[in-house]
């Protein structure tokens, strides 16, 4: 086993992870940087450092700035360890990983957790058929490796990300045959009391109506405030049923694309014990911590969209002034606020947008908690909503006894894919709000790695 100590220890090398990292050097830290993928640029800047240009061009300049962060990474003088799969964290600032099939550990005096988010569950009838991704996953093969869809595809759902991925596949040659927008037509008027706000963030405002813009140049089909999705097929997608304007209307389709928005990921922040709340906003678990990200009393903070969604930007930003926190506690900083005023307002303006963000594309409850009974939820171990209501009616309360009615959540991905479904559904039967039902107890291995690693 390898090990390795520093003053600050990060996880992973999104935008919050990658400029807290230079913070942390720029005042004399030692720092090391620990990230499941071989390069750094976590899933926003995915492959942008050998991106060629024609991928640039595709992907657009919010992606391509990446490359200014990643190339401030790279000459900060920070130990990058890829390939690195984190499956415990300590609140005493130790962690656990493998990397190459042997064992490692990184003891830092501070660590922060910038795990970035994950896509929001989609369960609805079909979802699991083969031909049926996430958008998001998506976007990562246009990123990683320009793989585009070899025929038409449909993309449906909710969110800036929809949107984005439309665009860029435009841009990239791609057919689209309809995208299909489940925004409720209620959620503009509940939108529009953070307009203020969304003015403020202007540019973003400016971005969502050349992407719009975009789609009606090139004639794609676009289904606003649809309900009653089902993925249509038996063995694998042939198409997506829907309802729009009290009609039912049926797209066919090899390969469907779903979102509803990102949500934190959260599992490494959960294992350690950390307190959670429900986020009502963004109808998801966030950590609890202080103004600078500071889980409880630990030497373990938090930065990005795994402490919150906040955007690319806001999560660099925040990434930074948890550097500057740590740095502060550890004696390199002595004018906290002063430094940090600055960043604090960058931080309020990048994420002026949000609250009208997360107003306009809150996912519908259809959407998010299944009515039809045969929906798998826990995809795993092959679990219905039927089969979790029917425990709650046993006497279940939460998501930790599920995995004793019926081992819910005790696959391979250890929940991450169905946890908030589960808790929601729950919460839903109960009657109850989810801060009452709670999460799935997360415990190490964080993800799964085999022995013979952890011998070695």
């Amino acid at each position: 086993m390898s090990e390795v100590v520093a003053d600050f220890v990060v996880i992973g090398a999104g935008p919050a992870g990658m400029a807290a990292a230079c913070e942390a050097r720029s005042h004399g830290l030692s720092v090391v940087l620990l990230d499941e993928q071989a390069a750094i640029g976590g899933q926003i800047y995915r492959g942008v450092e050998t991106a060629p240009s024609d991928r640039l061009e595709v992907l657009g300049k919010d992606y391509a700035v990446g490359r200014d962060l990643t190339s401030a990474f790279c000459s900060s003088g920070a130990r990058h360890v890829g390939g690195a799969t984190v499956w415990n964290v300590s609140t005493d600032g130790t962690v656990d990983y493998v990397t190459n099939g042997s064992s490692g550990k990184a003891v830092g005096k501070y660590v922060l957790i910038a795990s970035g988010a994950m896509e929001r569950p989609f369960p609805i009838r079909g979802w699991t058929l083969p031909g049926v991704m996430g958008a998001g996953a998506a976007q990562i093969l246009l990123k990683g490796a320009g793989a585009l869809p070899s025929g038409p595809v449909v993309l449906a759902g909710c969110g800036p990300l929809l949107y984005l991925l439309a665009w860029q596949y435009l841009r990239a040659g791609a057919s689209i045959r309809a995208l299909v927008d489940t925004t409720d037509r209620s959620a503009h008027l509940h939108a529009a009391r953070y307009v203020t706000g969304a003015l403020l963030g202007w540019r973003d405002l400016a971005k969502g109506i050349k992407l719009l813009a975009a789609l009606r140049r090139h004639r794609v089909p676009v289904y606003s405030g649809c309900t009653d999705l089902a993925v249509e097929g038996e063995s694998r997608v042939e198409g997506l049923s829907f309802r729009h304007g009290g009609k039912l209307v049926q797209v066919p389709a090899s390969l469907l694309l779903l979102h509803q928005g990102v949500v934190p990921n959260t599992q490494i922040s959960w294992s350690t014990g950390s307190a959670h709340r429900w986020n009502a906003e963004q109808l998801c678990w966030q950590p609890v911590t202080d103004v600078w990200g500071r889980l409880g009393e630990t030497s373990l903070y938090v930065a990005g969209d795994s402490r919150a969604i906040v955007g690319a930007q806001a999560s660099a930003v925040q990434g930074r002034l948890a550097a500057l926190a740590i740095a502060a506690r550890l004696g390199a900083v002595t004018d906290l606020d002063r430094r940090a005023a600055p960043l604090q307002r960058d931080f309020r303006r990048h994420t002026s947008i949000r609250p009208f963000l997360d107003s306009l594309y809150r996912p519908r409850d259809e959407n998010r908690i299944p009515q039809d009974g045969g929906v798998l939820v826990c995809r795993c171990e092959e679990v219905t909503a039927a089969q979790i209501r029917r425990y709650v009616e046993l006497g279940c309360q939460g998501p930790n006894q599920t995995k004793a009615f019926g081992r819910c959540g005790m696959g391979p991905c250890q929940g991450r894919f169905c946890g908030l479904t589960v808790t929601e559904l729950i919460a839903g039967t109960r009657g109850v709000p989810p801060d009452e039902v709670g999460y799935y107890r997360i415990r190490p291995p964080i993800k799964p790695v085999t022995l013979g690693e952890l011998t070695r």
